[in-house]
């Protein structure tokens, strides 16, 4: 528990014990999908369709409920946003809904989405909401909800909350509220956050003598970023540095490194790291303005921690989309490597259930239980930057002493019906065109086909040993998609 850290007030009022749905006819009108709400990371849309104020309402009185229903304790709930213009709107209503269901809300404003993960698990929170898109286009925005622990919300949970949004809720917990929640406005705890990022650091290295370029995004990392690295005593370029709702994740941070490569270059800097818009993911850019994606960060980082015998079994969790270079180099290291499915849910749960210390996404989702409990893009960044520091060797030295990946490549197809997207592996043509693909490769390579979680696309993903079969069967997956599944 973070002393500093205090309630405001008391929740106005306690949970009636009733066991009907009688809130379903006043919070019940929205018209909702036939598939499920909740995808790999939380609710999430573009806005004006199926994310909107009135679902936000819903999601935020639901939220409320089922998180009062299974708190030992009662206590606040911490709320937070990056900078899409749709996110005051939506935090709005989500804490209108929170507090017509009796709860206290913490409103911090602008913040990292593992600011939120943070505070929810070292206050008397009893969960937190955070609104975000991540890495989506500015249009889209996101309902992510974190239990008291600051993990994200179990399945059993969240569906619960949905159950409650369709009126098919069971009557086990009450609807019925007899006092109101407080709105909070809370930004000073933000500073709690960065003061626990630095703290396992101050005292190890710092970061003098390094020049460091930060892609922001303009989002949620905004001043934050560059203040916890200048503090460190790194030399500081950012860019993107302002919160800019129209440009969020457009042609910039870290789906789309060629600016930061660029300005590396341009700057004889050391290394840059891009930044996602809520800031809970991260990839690098060497010296040599080279991507450094989340295979190479963990492969060096559970290094580190294993010649220092801080990574217990030295076992790395990853996903399914893990290159086979990088697992195949750290098995070599006498390393072991878990693959999950896609999601840093996923992801955290194996963790959890091993006891692993390290693992994370290509995608730059990187999650080091030593020091966080969800994956943290400024957490990350400054960790990989100590630790060039520390070794005095170059980041592309270390790079090139690493592995070297599979050719593979990622193709996204847009998918606009939500079903179609969910029921993919039932189109027949295109189950054939993936065997065709994986008999053709046998173990020379590997084929993952798979809806996204987060956007409206069919992603496909093709990794072999040679360049020319991997460029063919892409094409030919990405074809059968567009022509089964799209418009």
């Amino acid at each position: 528990m973070v002393s500093s850290i205090t309630r405001t007030s008391d929740i106005g009022g306690n949970s009636a014990v009733k066991s009907d749905n009688s809130h379903n006819s006043v919070f019940n009108s929205l018209i909702l999908p036939v598939t499920p709400l909740f995808g790999t990371d939380g609710i999430r849309g573009k806005v004006g369709e199926i994310l909107s104020a009135p679902l936000a309402l819903q999601v935020g009185f639901w939220t409320g409920v089922i998180l009062r229903t299974h708190a030992q304790e009662q206590g606040p709930v911490i709320l937070g946003q990056d900078s899409r213009n749709s996110g005051d709107m939506l935090a709005m209503a989500l804490s209108a809904g929170l507090a017509a269901a009796g709860i206290e809300v913490w409103y911090l404003g602008l913040c990292p989405t593992p600011c939120v993960a943070y505070l929810t698990s070292v206050t008397a929170a009893i969960g937190g909401v955070m609104i975000s898109a991540s890495h989506n286009p500015p249009e889209d925005n996101g309902i992510k909800i974190f239990g008291d622990d600051g993990v994200k919300l179990s399945k059993n949970l969240q569906a619960e909350i949905e159950a409650g949004l369709r009126g098919t809720g069971n009557s086990t917990f009450s609807t019925t509220v007899t006092g109101c929640g407080r709105h909070y406005q809370r930004p000073e705890l933000v500073k709690e956050y960065t003061k626990a990022l630095k703290t396992p650091l101050h005292n190890v290295v710092n970061l003098a003598g390094i020049k460091i370029v930060l892609d922001v995004a303009w989002g949620a990392a905004v001043g934050l970023a560059p203040s916890t690295f200048e503090s460190m005593g790194a030399e500081v370029v950012c860019l993107h540095n302002k919160a800019d709702g129209n440009q969020i994740n457009v042609n910039c941070g870290s789906t789309n490194l060629e600016i930061l490569q660029q300005a590396v270059l341009d700057n004889q800097a050391d290394i840059g790291f891009a930044f996602d818009g809520d800031a809970d993911r991260v990839l690098a850019v060497d010296n040599l303005g080279r991507p450094v994606n989340g295979d190479y960060i963990l492969y060096l980082w559970g290094c580190s921690l294993q010649q220092n015998k801080n990574l217990p079994h030295n076992l790395i969790v990853s996903t399914v989309m893990a290159n086979l270079g990088f697992e195949k180099a750290w098995n070599q290291q006498g390393g072991k490597l878990i693959r999950t499915a896609v999601g840093d849910q996923y992801v955290q749960a194996e963790m959890l259930r091993t006891g692993g210390m390290l693992g994370g996404e290509q995608s730059g989702h990187i999650l080091c239980r030593h020091y966080g409990i969800t994956g943290d893009g400024l957490l990350t960044a400054l960790h990989i930057a100590a630790l060039v520091r520390s070794v005095k060797v170059s980041l592309s030295d270390l790079v090139d002493n690493s592995f070297e990946t599979y050719p593979q490549i990622l193709q996204n197809v847009y998918v606009k019906d939500r079903d179609k997207r969910a029921n993919w592996q039932e189109c027949q043509p295109l189950q054939q065109a993936i065997s065709r693909a994986e008999n053709a490769m046998g173990d020379a390579g590997r084929v993952l086909v798979r809806a996204s979680g987060t956007e409206p696309v069919i992603r496909v993903m093709v990794e072999a040993e040679d360049l020319e079969m991997t460029q063919h069967w892409t094409q030919e997956l990405v074809s059968v998609v567009q022509q089964q599944l799209g418009e």
